[in-house]
């Protein structure tokens, strides 16, 4: 607790402290001696999934969907130029050899996503630079660690077309594995009722860990398929969702935990005069050029403001990934494997202390900071036997949400809100109740209506009560009431228009802002049918509804 809490305050990424542990209790410190780099290199690759699957599942698609492109881009073809820089930097100015070069390279041109994750947690960065980082970091773990196989293995590389084409049918394999996966998984979720909540976040982290394993043994890249997997998964609206969240952030943690110390109690201190240098040297190239330089080629296309671009290539940040990747060469017994890893430790501890602390500072610098309304956090439930789901939605800080009344929600016909929970005390509210920061919701929707109705409510949190009619949030601007509805009231609703507008019938058409409604969900507390006491509708400025 009191890492989790250093490494917050302080901007640090986590692992910095989680190894200093490991340090410390290994052979420099306590005295515990550990040099198993078989077993580190399983639980390393343990660990990766579990921390992709998060990553994934915490991973909105609305932001990366616009990033894919570039963020695919810098994961290949960006990983490439790094790696070739940066191995020549290796090779004539620390004076390592081709092969090792090459290795190095390869090893600490991934983003770590535990490190990226982390850290963006504490930056409000725009949220096209947010989907970037986060979806290069879950790519290209894949590709990178491809090479390093492939460089680690006895005897050179003869043709590099081969080596590429190897790398492109691996990605399409876990590609494929990971999106096929993830679809049935979010399909069966969504329609087998777990005789438990405690089930749904048990489930999920199943499916993604299936995912791995189904891209490994396809011969595929497991990593890649359990990031598209769990991306699905994070973005289906599961029931029970934050306590799935709540779930894989908890084991996320532990893995980059026991990850962290395990590499620290690999590392031997003492050995690591040596390399300090040439990692001090090697990590400067990266740093400064490498990676500027595969940002600035890969971004191109896509006519990335500089400022964006500075800031992305200062965001690659390293972290964990790159160590667990050092074992591989140690594994299979390449020359001089030790020195990589002592190279690649030195080079990651020491550019993560530079990187991570100053990403907000220059982020500000840059005037990138952005303060978006916070995501209402809504939970659903199934109700199999009434054929409906139960939603609940906690209203946050910063909510636009705030303010709005109960009737404004405009919520569609078969889904009502049934109850609020206030600072302890809950109520059954009115179509005037006004909603306020720190609030619970209980929403019930039925099956037709769940996806709607969740889309409304996010729609108002982010664009408050003139969603849709602004152009803000992903709400509609009103919602027809049901056919039986529609056709009984048509008429009525006309004629009532008619009689305030001065022209029969065009009154919807001349007043967007003020919407006739006739029974539906949204118009009071209570829910849905056709009220034929209605008076007429009251004129109201633009923006309002008119209530009953």
């Amino acid at each position: 607790m009191a890492a989790v809490r250093v490494s917050s305050r302080s901007g640090l990424p986590s692992l910095l402290v989680y190894l200093g542990i490991g340090v410390a209790i290994g052979q420099d410190g306590i005295g515990v001696s550990f040099n198993d780099v078989g077993l580190t290199q399983v639980i390393g690759y343990a660990a990766l999934v579990v921390i992709l699957a998060e990553g994934g599942l915490g991973t909105k698609w609305q932001e990366i969907k616009p990033a894919l492109p570039a963020a695919a881009v810098l994961s290949t073809f960006g990983v490439a130029v790094s790696v070739g820089v940066t191995a020549a930097a290796a090779h004539y100015l620390a004076g390592v050899d081709w092969r090792q070069s090459l290795i190095i390279g390869a090893v600490v041109s991934s983003t770590d996503a535990a490190a990226v994750f982390s850290v963006l947690r504490n930056v409000p960065l725009p949220a096209r630079l947010t989907g970037v980082l986060e979806a290069e970091s879950g790519f290209n773990d894949a590709p990178v660690v491809i090479l390093v196989v492939a460089f680690s293995a006895a005897g050179p590389v003869e043709h590099w077309y081969l080596l590429l084409g190897e790398i492109a049918l691996e990605l399409a394999i876990g590609a494929a594995v990971g999106l096929a996966i993830g679809f049935l998984g979010a399909y069966g979720m969504r329609h087998v009722a777990l005789p438990a909540s405690g089930l749904y976040p048990i489930a999920v982290m199943a499916i993604a860990t299936i995912a791995y394993a189904g891209g490994a043994l396809a011969h595929g890249s497991g990593f890649l398929a359990v990031y598209l997997a769990a991306l699905i998964l994070g973005n289906a609206k599961l029931p029970h969702w934050p306590a799935t969240r709540g779930f894989a952030e908890g084991l996320g943690w532990i893995a980059q935990i026991g990850m962290f110390v395990l590499l620290g109690l690999l590392v031997t201190p003492h050995e690591l005069g040596d390399d300090i240098v040439p990692a001090l040297v090697v990590g400067l190239v990266l740093t400064v050029i490498a990676r500027p330089v595969s940002v600035y080629l890969s971004t191109a296309p896509f006519r990335t403001p500089w400022r964006e671009k500075a800031l992305l290539s200062w965001a690659g940040l390293r972290g964990a990934v790159p160590i667990v990747l050092a074992t591989i060469p140690m594994v299979a017994a390449v020359p001089d494997s030790r020195r990589i890893f002592n190279i690649v430790f030195v080079l990651v501890i020491v550019y993560t202390l530079v990187q991570g602390p100053t990403l907000p500072w220059l982020a500000r610098r840059l005037d990138l900071g952005e303060n978006e309304a916070l995501d209402l956090g809504i939970e659903s439930a199934p109700l199999e036997r009434l054929r409906g789901h139960l939603l609940s939605v906690a209203v946050p800080e910063g909510s636009k949400m705030h303010g709005v009344e109960v009737s404004e929600l405009r919520l569609p016909a078969g889904s009502a809100v049934t109850l609020v929970v206030r600072e302890g005390t809950s109520f059954v509210p009115a179509p005037s109740t006004v909603l306020r920061y720190g609030d619970e919701l209980l929403v019930v929707a039925t099956d037709p209506v769940r996806d709607a109705a969740e889309k409304r409510l996010r729609a108002v949190g982010e664009g408050g009560k003139l969603a849709g009619w602004l152009g803000t949030g992903s709400g509609t601007a009103s919602v027809p009431a049901p056919a039986s509805a529609s056709a009984s009231g048509k008429g009525k609703r006309k004629t009532e228009a008619g009689r305030k507008a001065g022209a029969p019938g065009k009154a919807a058409e001349r007043s967007p802002g003020a919407v006739a409604r006739t029974g539906t969900g949204g118009s009071g507390a209570g829910g849905s049918g056709t009220d034929s006491s209605a008076k007429g509708v009251r004129k109201r400025a633009p923006g309002m509804v008119g209530r009953k």
